[in-house]
């Protein structure tokens, strides 16, 4: 839960680090990587997690600089991360015209009443969201993928240790 506005930008300068490290890891050519047709592909959702900070914050009148949300998907993984980077420390500058209290002001998000605290949130969560949705694809496109809660499964050996059982 947040609770000030210092709380959220720790966490989200901590979070934030794990995204641009996960982003680090595409590739141009894993861009188009989707599990169906019919399904978000790596390109997508990284754009698409950049692109929910101004959209979403914008909905509680608060500025953020970043990509449109109606912009096209880049095709370069670079142009995506230095998009995502503008869009994250843009956010944290923001919040400086907020202070505690107004995280109890009330907004219209997606038809429902959200406290901007919610709204905070919802946005640490959204993007936590899609990163793992991300680490799969970027596996199954042979990408390594980055430990950010604990050691993936090739951290292990780097550790000397073996790695879970399967």
């Amino acid at each position: 839960m947040i609770r000030s506005i210092e709380d959220f930008i720790t966490v989200w300068k901590q979070e934030a680090d794990n995204t641009k490290k996960l982003f680090a890891g595409l590739s141009d050519e894993s861009m188009p990587r989707a599990i169906t047709e019919e399904h978000r592909n790596l390109g997508r959702l990284a754009w698409h997690v950049t692109t929910t900070i101004r959209e979403m914050m914008e909905r509680t009148g608060l500025h953020v600089d970043g990509p449109d949300p109606d912009a096209p998907v880049p095709a370069s993984a670079k142009d995506t991360v230095r998009a995502y980077e503008k869009s994250s420390d843009s956010l944290v500058k923001a919040l400086s015209t907020w202070d505690d209290a107004t995280l109890a002001k009330k907004d219209n998000m997606y038809g429902e009443e959200w406290s901007r605290a919610v709204t905070l949130q919802v946005l640490l969560l959204h993007q936590t969201h899609h990163r793992g949705q991300m680490t799969v694809l970027m596996r199954q496109a042979g990408l390594k993928v980055v430990g950010m809660y604990g050691p993936t499964k090739e951290d292990w050996a780097q550790y000397g240790m073996p790695s879970p059982a399967v």
